[in-house]
């Protein structure tokens, strides 16, 4: 006698077969707190750029899901990502960003830390003017610290410890982009901006993984960009997304252009690519300019995008810039109405996660099997523990 299928082996199923993920993962606070373990700390989920913490001693503290971190770029020039509480007491160390010129000194009882996190002064932890004792041993007592990895400029954590290496986990991608493994320049205030999405993450995810959508959302784009001009991007487990073989470079009045990055292949003369790096990254490759997207999770049905537009050299037109950073905008803008839309939808009781296309909903269906494995891992490893057990 055959048993039916759970919810996640319905999105596991082969695309033809498959329903999305359920309503839950949309609105249920219970479910966003699980996916949180299993999907964005246990994996390396982008946190920030390097950008935002560019000189020695920069520091911006976070708070994502409920957890505070501390990102700063140390002495030697290394961005590191810490918890933001003092091993003391657990009192945050750093409220807005700031540039620290010398020690990270709690406001509390003045604990004081290296940026490369080490406790490096305890005044009178011992008694006053005593600054030591036996039981606080500062070789131990340095700041939580989280492995970070900085590729495209963001910064990638892995809050559980449990993720492979980065570049293992991402060989592939790092791979298919290596032509732009060299200098990216912000382009500055101008081309970075924030959109509020009520939604849930993932939403965002599966619309930028597909072109499908194109010829009714993006009508501008769609006239020179056509549906039929786009390719499927799919690592199974790993990245989806989509590619353009038609990228037209934005010019000026004068016909003036972004410069190329160097070295580039030819197939990158109208091509561009569009990838989400799993879970909360989207990122895009064109030659004359790249951004990058992180999402940011806000509760089950809300999200910040934190959008960061990058050129070849760090002495680009503003003006053109500017209408570059403008047509963005207005592309990311069109999407909104339809990740929110989706986003009230799923309180219809009886959606049962929708089907996909075959032909056209490759990448998307990669996500959810992608999320859906992530949770299936997590609760397995969970249902073996003691606890569970008990």
């Amino acid at each position: 006698m055959s048993h039916p299928l759970s919810d996640l082996e319905r999105v596991r199923q082969p695309i033809g077969a498959a329903n999305g993920l359920s309503n839950a993962h949309y609105i249920d606070p219970e479910v966003h707190a699980e996916e949180r373990d299993a999907v964005l700390f246990a994996n390396w989920m982008g946190l920030a750029t390097a950008s935002e913490v560019p000189e020695i001693g920069d520091a911006i503290p976070l708070t994502v899901l409920g957890m505070p971190l501390l990102v700063l770029r140390d002495k030697s020039g290394e961005v590191r990502v810490f918890q933001n509480t003092c091993r003391h007491r657990g009192m945050i160390l750093i409220e807005e960003p700031r540039r620290i010129e010398g020690a990270i000194r709690c406001p509390y009882h003045s604990w004081c830390y290296a940026t490369d996190g080490r406790l490096v002064s305890t005044p009178h932890v011992g008694g006053p003017g005593r600054n030591t004792h036996e039981s606080i041993d500062r070789d131990t007592l340095g700041l939580v610290e989280f492995r970070a990895h900085v590729w495209m400029d963001v910064i990638f954590v892995n809050l559980s410890g449990t993720a492979r290496p980065f570049e293992e986990a991402n060989a592939d991608l790092i791979a298919r982009w290596a032509e732009f493994n060299q200098p990216l320049h912000h382009g500055g205030a101008d081309s970075q901006f924030q959109l509020e999405l009520n939604c849930n993450w993932k939403l965002a995810v599966e619309n930028y993984c597909e072109s499908y959508h194109l010829p009714w959302v993006h009508p501008g784009l769609n006239s020179y960009s056509r549906l039929e001009d786009h390719y499927h991007i799919e690592k199974p487990r790993q990245y989806s997304g989509q590619g353009t073989l038609v990228y037209r470079q934005l010019t000026d009045e004068d016909g003036n252009r972004f410069p190329d990055f160097d070295g580039l292949g030819l197939s990158w003369d109208t091509a561009a690519e569009y990838i989400t790096a799993f879970p909360n990254v989207l990122l895009g490759v064109h030659r004359d300019h790249t951004f990058t997207i992180i999402l940011v999770p806000r509760g089950p049905e809300r999200t910040e995008e934190h959008i960061h537009i990058y050129y070849a050299r760090p002495d680009t037109d503003p003006d053109l810039r500017a209408r570059n950073t403008e047509q963005w905008k207005q592309v990311f803008l069109e999407d909104v109405f339809v990740v929110e839309g989706m986003q009230r939808g799923r309180h219809a009781h009886s959606f049962d996660g929708g089907r996909f296309s075959p032909a056209m909903d490759g990448p998307t269906h990669l996500f959810h099997d992608w999320v859906a494995t992530q949770l299936a891992d997590y609760r397995a490893a969970g249902a073996l523990t003691p606890a569970a057990a008990e």
